[in-house]
């Protein structure tokens, strides 16, 4: 009743009835707006990397998104400011794959490192544009013809991305992906366990199945 007298004493105050519209209760909580923990997105927008060249080619594309509307400058820019672990690397076997259905003149583009594969016998005649080329890598694509640029050639060329095609590696070729996933041993599962090795000492706890003597 103290509570509901001092209340009552509070608007009385205030004067207006108006003003006393917009008063709230003392007794009521709000809500805690927390916009800056939670709510926010976690994908990068401006590049980590300390390398020079990075930084400049960030900073290049993001003129060409700007200032061009083409989307293939737009997915580049933001595939440039991605972390290593989002930027696996591409085997020639699969630029030599992307090229395959499409013609001589175009230019397979790939933000990230190109890596030799001894599983591809012939090279074919390609054109290639990525961030960094292995030894052999470059060394097999140039006998066969072909060419190797880099991202500031390839502004100048196909400023707008026209005549490119883009691909990726493989994200979750990793190790540590095959480890992600429910529980190993629970029903459907497939995900790798932690062990030492696979064998018969081993990961051998005693559980309710056939090989550990379990009827029903």
């Amino acid at each position: 009743n103290c509570q509901r007298d001092g209340w009552s004493v509070t608007l009385a105050r205030l004067g207006s009835s108006s003003s006393a519209r917009f008063a709230t209760r003392p007794d009521k909580m709000g809500i805690d707006l927390d916009h800056n923990s939670r709510n926010h997105h976690k994908h990068r927008k401006v590049i980590k990397s300390e390398n020079t060249y990075m930084q400049l080619l960030s900073k290049l594309y993001n003129f060409l998104q700007r200032r061009t509307q083409s989307n293939f400058n737009k997915v580049v820019a933001q595939r440039l400011i991605m972390s290593n672990m989002n930027r696996p690397p591409v085997s020639l076997s699969r630029v030599a794959r992307a090229a395959s259905t499409k013609g001589d003149d175009f230019i397979v583009v790939a933000v990230a490192n190109v890596t030799d594969d001894v599983r591809l016998v012939v090279v074919p005649k390609l054109n290639v544009c990525a961030l960094r080329f292995s030894e052999s890598a470059r060394a097999r694509i140039e006998k066969a013809g072909g060419r190797c640029l880099t991202f500031d050639q390839l502004a100048v060329e196909r400023p707008t991305g026209s005549k490119t095609v883009l691909i990726r590696g493989p994200r979750n070729a990793r190790e540590a992906v095959k480890h992600f996933g429910p529980a190993p041993g629970v029903p459907d599962s497939h995900t790798k366990p932690y062990t030492r090795s696979r064998g018969r000492k081993f990961e051998m706890a005693r559980g309710r199945r056939a090989s550990r003597g379990f009827k029903v």
